[in-house]
């Protein structure tokens, strides 16, 4: 399934019309969200032939680049995994005006090692409370997006103060993730983007419904220290391209109606 989304994303590229004359040649130092590792490795040379721009990219919590970026880290763009930190970046006058785009909504996944003696799309919930798990791995509530999610989560399926004093908690979902596949958890609330990536697919996972949680609406913004803002607003623009859309479809990313894509998993 993975190399037929790719055909279709090489495919979408002679279509796409994304701006690459913009910008050539300048590097874009990105700030991005841990939940789009995986989804970014791929997106990052297609935009890289498309504009000659070249993109350097560091991943973390989006709480942690919020309060950076407040401090006057220099990024040239925000690839938030909540879109009220870019909003509330905006709102103090950080932002390019006119650049905040909301470029997809986040789902959110249990998941352990195919070897966990656990089936989690049979259990759900319920294989949580089973005593072989004594630890499970989510980000870090305070600043992560994905971690408040996990909590919302938990709460609604009425097993969170069941296994509360199991949680552990990464700095990011990409950290609660290492936990789980090191072994220093056995089961993890993690990212889908993260889970359904060719590192992780061998495990095991089950979607939580999104209607648990709080939407996780993922955006993106041109900082306004950026340094070449051309090629910043390049990024932002390319990933409202069919050709970015296809590849963030493929790591389980969705996007708000009525311009939703058909999922490919």
């Amino acid at each position: 399934m993975r190399s037929k989304t790719k055909f279709l994303a090489i495919l979408t590229i002679a279509i796409s019309i994304v701006p690459a004359a913009r910008g050539q040649g300048a590097q874009v130092k990105v700030a991005a969200a841990a939940d789009l590792t995986f989804a970014l490795a791929e997106l990052a040379p297609l935009y890289e032939s498309q504009t000659h721009n070249k993109l350097r990219i560091v991943y973390g919590s989006s709480g942690n680049f919020f309060s950076q970026i407040q401090n006057g880290a220099p990024f040239d763009v925000f690839l938030s995994a909540d879109v009220e930190f870019p909003l509330k970046l905006q709102s103090a006058g950080l932002t390019e005006p006119g650049t905040l785009h909301k470029y997809a909504i986040g789902e959110v996944a249990l998941w352990a090692p195919s070897d966990s003696g656990m089936d989690l799309p049979r259990q759900k919930w319920r294989a949580l409370t089973d005593a072989k798990v004594q630890k499970i791995a989510i980000a870090n509530p305070q600043h992560a997006p994905y971690g408040r999610a996990a909590i919302a989560a938990l709460k609604k399926a009425g097993v969170y103060e069941q296994v509360a004093p199991k949680l552990v908690y990464g700095e990011n979902v990409s950290q609660a993730a290492q936990f789980v596949q090191s072994g220093n958890a056995q089961v993890g609330i993690l990212a889908l983007s993260l889970v359904l990536s060719p590192r992780m697919k061998s495990g095991q996972h089950w979607e939580i419904p999104g209607d648990m949680h709080e939407q996780i609406e993922q955006a993106a913004v041109v900082l306004k220290r950026a340094s070449d803002k051309q090629a910043a607003r390049a990024l932002v623009d390319f990933l409202r391209s069919d050709a970015a859309r296809v590849i963030l479809i493929d790591y389980g990313f969705t996007f708000p109606p009525p311009s939703a894509p058909t999922r490919k998993h």
